[in-house]
């Protein structure tokens, strides 16, 4: 058994997304200059972004986003047991997990148009020569908020997926003594 449960977890992110979206709305800076975003951002070579130093339109629709992912999270919660452990975060945790990696990975092996690229796809982003996807939106993503944000995201998501695997054999045996029991009073 896990020592903390999958509930309490997916509580967690839903109440850190709610309190990202609050500090997203309100003053940006505060999550640029975090010391995990800081180390993170040092150690992998992320260029710092100055796009979070005062709220702008798009700093508040991600905050709405983020809002809107923790409350609705949240709600899951709420619903009863096999449907939120078995049916709804069965399939979320693991595309959730899929999806931040991808993420993770993307960030990390390019680089944003004006900065160097790196030589392999998997190698320190400062480094001359290499792997460029230039244009579009693409550039936003690549600094040190977004990936430390991935980054956690992909970690506490895996951390929910191995969780929820756990506990949905423990309640897919619960759900069988019982049915079984069931069975043996009706006959």
């Amino acid at each position: 058994m896990a020592l903390i449960s999958a509930k309490t977890i997916l509580t967690s992110l839903s109440l850190f997304h709610v309190t990202l979206a609050y500090f997203f709305f309100t003053n940006p800076s505060s999550i640029a200059e975090q010391t995990l975003v800081f180390v993170l951002g040092e150690s992998m070579g992320m260029p710092r972004t100055t796009a979070f130093d005062i709220p702008t339109p798009t700093t508040s629709v991600l905050a709405v986003a983020l809002l809107l992912l923790g409350l609705s999270d949240i709600l899951t919660l709420s619903m009863p047991e096999e449907i939120w452990l078995v049916h709804h975060w069965g399939a979320q945790a693991p595309l959730r997990v899929f999806v931040f990696s991808l993420l993770t990975v993307f960030v990390f092996a390019t680089t944003p148009s004006g900065g160097r690229a790196a030589p392999g796809r998997m190698s320190h982003p400062l480094a001359p020569g290499g792997a460029r996807w230039e244009g579009g939106g693409w550039d936003g993503l690549r600094n040190r908020v977004f990936f430390t944000l991935a980054f956690v995201e992909m970690m506490g998501w895996f951390w929910v997926w191995v969780t929820l695997r756990e506990e949905s054999r423990v309640f897919a045996g619960r759900k069988r003594r019982r049915s079984s029991a069931a069975d043996k009073r009706a006959a």
